[in-house]
């Protein structure tokens, strides 16, 4: 679990840096070169601009269409992550026993305990880092779309609800929204794994307060197109926590009971 946290804590940051580096000023066309732009960005700002004038170039709408298409795509990998912590939540107990059996602190009780430890992960098909893989397989696509946002010149020149999508929120309804949303998804994640051992607590708690303070600050000088995929995406997820994990973690409860 704590490299899960320190995992996602390093791709959050990767993708703050990536605000400000690379071709991020240079408008995406069909002309832009680059296994990036030809294979990752481009496809994302044609399907935005297909969306949008099919909808009478609303952009905005269309950016709500293609992020929520993009988490349904996006879902299965999503489910095998939950499987992968359901599966590390269910042999809990068994993980506990091996650390109060091997408590000592020398070199040769603490090499034990790691191949108990990996006989037990092999006996009950529990891979600890399967859960990392659907995350490294999200963030290309999701820094992509991100991109083709921030580079799709036509998205800057229109309007959606109250904002303008090329500039920031003027009300900070957006940030305040992206920050919430973030805020619930990550509190119902905490929920879900309340059957963890205590001593992961304070980096969850890190986690609970960091992300949507970095999410917030960001979308309040971001252009309000990025801060409505930001909406729109963790508003998926919350529903996702809701209907897929929270009954999902509920069994592994159950089942210790």
């Amino acid at each position: 679990m704590r490299k899960k946290v320190i995992l996602t804590a390093t791709l959050i940051g990767l993708l703050v840096l990536l605000a400000g580096c690379g071709q991020i000023n240079e408008d995406i066309t069909s002309e832009s070169t680059g296994i990036w732009d030809e294979y990752f960005v481009y496809p994302l700002s044609w399907l935005i601009t297909y969306f949008a004038e099919l909808f009478s170039e609303n952009y905005g709408l269309s950016i709500v269409i293609v992020t929520v298409l993009i988490r349904l795509v996006l879902l299965p990998l999503n489910i095998k992550q939950l499987k992968s912590s359901k599966g590390m939540q269910e042999i809990q107990p068994q993980l506990k026993e091996l650390q109060q059996k091997y408590s000592s602190k020398d070199a040769k009780t603490q090499q034990k305990l790691q191949q108990e430890t990996m006989n037990l992960f092999q006996k009950n098909g529990v891979n600890p880092m399967a859960g990392c893989l659907p995350i490294l397989v999200q963030m290309p696509i999701l820094i992509a779309f991100y991109h083709a946002i921030m580079r799709t010149a036509e998205i800057e020149k229109h309007d959606f609800l109250w904002f303008q999508l090329g500039q920031p929120d003027p009300y900070f309804i957006l940030p305040i929204v992206a920050a919430a949303a973030t805020f619930l998804q990550q509190k119902l994640m905490m929920a879900g794994m309340s059957n963890q051992s205590n001593n992961m607590m304070p980096q969850m708690t890190m986690m609970l307060y960091m992300m949507p303070i970095m999410i917030g600050v960001t979308a309040i000088f971001f252009p309000s197109a990025l801060a409505l995929y930001w909406v729109v995406g963790n508003i998926f997820m919350v529903a996702q926590t809701i209907f897929i994990r929270k009954p999902m973690m509920k069994d592994v409860g159950g089942s210790e009971k």
